[in-house]
């Protein structure tokens, strides 16, 4: 069996390890909290009830009447339960105290209270308990436990007698958010004590079902209402009659805190900045439970299962594309997830909002990072690669061209050839020594080669003392065999200063020969896999190269193609009796390029 290839072993590998990094970051709870504020921005949204909950609160007002509430709740709460059941028609349907009476008094208002209540009959009262993390003894040893209760605390006896309970416990979530309910927790005995909100609906109406908890009895609370929206009437405008007992009848209510000073209040996930009193939070958990509106939190390792699966999807779709397309899928798979989140949400789950859109964006930076990293090396590589062939200009051009502009497969175009070579170097080099051979050739192709880059050529290849170039390849270039002819005028004036160096230094001298011709070739990358050449062959270069080699020392053979191109532009005389070109039959008119006009 073949062994994979390691850039298919890196096409499954990376996206994997990528794809499993964020993942395994999520299920450790990195984005916990931004994905609980996200969560709470997107599900919790005020809805309209309809208004069967009413809170008398404890409030400003009655404070400022009555004075501290310690010292006149009891009775002011058994008056206002006399005044609510006091006519068997117009009765409230619950009544809910959100204030937990633990100890006894050496007052009367203890009797008045618990009388009042076992008289109404239809009385909830407050308990609540302590809770801790830690170790519990079981039969089988001792267990780690989340919820492990430290205290329990009830109604004085004769108050817990004439009522039913109900627990106040308000657990908020680490980020100091009241986010869930305690729907109950069963005491060391067994003995299941419910919520106050569910205690209280329950006895406003019959078969509730079973709500939606986790193995703790929490439940997922879907506020209806945001801090003050609640029906709140002051417990002071009870007392005194302004508000009639009629108004509550048939309606659960609530009685409880509702003063800034009695630390009775949270902040909540429907509202992060204002906090909501208990007693507001009791009537939402109510409400919630009336309307059925039970909402299930799915399970963090299914959702880790999706999230890892779009991410995979995520980076297939990033993965060496364009800005815009990229752009556009991670602006879907954001919004898609969102839109799932909250169509779920309506039909009863709840999901993180913020994983799925997260790791999204981390892996549409990085694939985005990534692909200008890969076209910049890339660049890079063909930049250096074609700056060995090409002037700087045309490098400049082709790297800004369209990706079609990038294939170097053979096609055939016209061009403009020029071979140039050196008239009495062999001659020459018989007598020097191999050091000073190589000096006079590197001056000589240095100067081929800035004529043929100051005139936006393409330098093919050097043969010994021989060099070639062509024009209008690889992109098209107007006037194309002007600047051949240009480069070729600038390399015959160019030799003659260093003509005079060498006689000067080594009493020896030489001259280009240079020959152009203009026609039909083919360009592209000719060769094997492991070693090509970028260059142009056919009969145009040829020809070229054979009006160079009889072109004598100093001279400039140009076709009459290339003659007849320039018309007007240049000045060239006809050889009276020109050389046969070998493959080129008699009668083929050679000319020399004398000036430019």
């Amino acid at each position: 069996m073949k062994k994979t290839t390691k850039p298919l072993r890196f096409l499954y590998i990376f996206p994997l390890a990528i794809a499993g990094a964020l993942t395994f970051l999520a299920g450790l709870g990195v984005l916990k909290r931004p994905d609980l504020a996200a969560c709470d921005a997107l599900y919790q949204q005020p809805v309209g009830t309809d208004g069967k909950i009413v809170i008398i609160g404890i409030d400003q007002q009655a404070l400022e009447a009555y004075g501290p509430y310690q010292e006149w709740c009891r009775e002011g709460i058994a008056r206002t339960l006399d005044i609510l059941n006091a006519d068997p028609g117009s009765r409230p349907a619950a009544i809910g105290i959100d204030v937990l009476f633990g100890g006894e008094t050496a007052s009367g208002a203890d009797q008045a209270l618990a009388e009042a209540a076992r008289r109404g009959g239809n009385v909830i009262t407050a308990c609540a308990a302590g809770f801790e993390t830690g170790f519990a003894e079981t039969d089988s040893g001792f267990v780690h436990r989340n919820l492990l209760m430290t205290a329990f605390e009830e109604p004085y006896p004769a108050l817990k007698d004439a009522t039913k309970q109900g627990h106040i416990n308000a657990m908020l979530d680490k980020d100091g958010i009241l986010r869930h309910h305690l729907l109950y927790f069963d005491l060391p005995d067994k003995t299941r004590i419910p919520s106050l909100a569910l205690a209280l609906a329950a006895q406003y109406q019959e078969n509730l079902g079973l709500l939606p908890v986790n193995s703790y009895g929490f439940w997922y609370l879907p506020y209806s209402k945001t801090p003050g929206d609640f029906e709140i009437r002051s417990i002071a405008k009870v007392l005194e009659g302004e508000d009639p007992a009629s108004y509550f009848r048939d309606k659960i209510v609530l009685i409880g805190p509702c003063a800034a000073g009695l630390q009775d209040s949270y902040f909540t996930s429907i509202d992060h900045a204002r906090q909501m009193y208990g007693v507001e939070y009791q009537a939402n958990a109510i409400q919630a439970i009336l309307d059925g509106n039970y909402k299930r939190e799915a399970g963090d390792g299914i959702q880790l299962a999706a999230l890892f699966l779009l991410l995979l999807a995520a980076f297939a779709a990033f993965w060496r594309r364009r800005v815009r397309t990229s752009t556009v899928l991670w602006l879907a798979l954001c919004a898609g997830w969102v839109l799932l989140c909250k169509g779920l949400y309506e039909t009863g789950w709840v999901l993180h909002v913020l994983w799925v859109p997260a790791g999204v964006t981390v892996l549409y930076a990085g694939c985005l990072a990534a692909n200008y990293i890969q076209a910049a090396l890339e660049r890079q590589r063909v930049t250096r690669t074609f700056q060995r062939y090409v002037a700087p200009e045309i490098v400049s051009e082709l790297m800004g061209a369209d990706p079609a502009a990038m294939k170097l497969g053979g096609k055939k175009c016209d061009v403009a050839v020029l071979f140039v070579d050196i008239r009495g170097f062999t001659a020459m080099s018989e007598e020097l020594g191999p050091e000073q051979v190589v000096a006079i050739l590197n001056q000589y192709l240095t100067l081929t080669t800035k004529c043929v880059m100051d005139f936006h050529g393409t330098l093919d290849k050097f043969v010994g003392d021989c060099t070639m170039a062509f024009w209008n390849a690889p992109l098209p270039q107007e006037d194309y065999v002007m600047l051949a002819c240009r480069a070729a005028m600038a390399m015959a004036e160019g030799a003659k200063p260093l003509a005079e160096q060498l006689m000067a230094k080594h009493k020896h001298t030489v001259s280009f020969g240079i020959g152009v011709h203009t026609g039909p070739a083919v360009i592209g990358n000719i060769g094997a896999p492991m070693r090509m050449d970028y260059t142009a062959i056919g009969d145009t270069v040829n020809t070229a190269a054979r009006l160079e080699s009889h072109a004598p020392a100093g001279t400039i053979y140009i076709s009459r193609a290339v003659a007849d191109a320039l018309a007007g532009r240049i000045a060239a005389t006809p050889l009276k009796d020109p050389p046969q070109l070998k493959g080129k039959s008699a009668g083929f008119e050679i000319l020399t390029l004398d000036a430019i006009l």
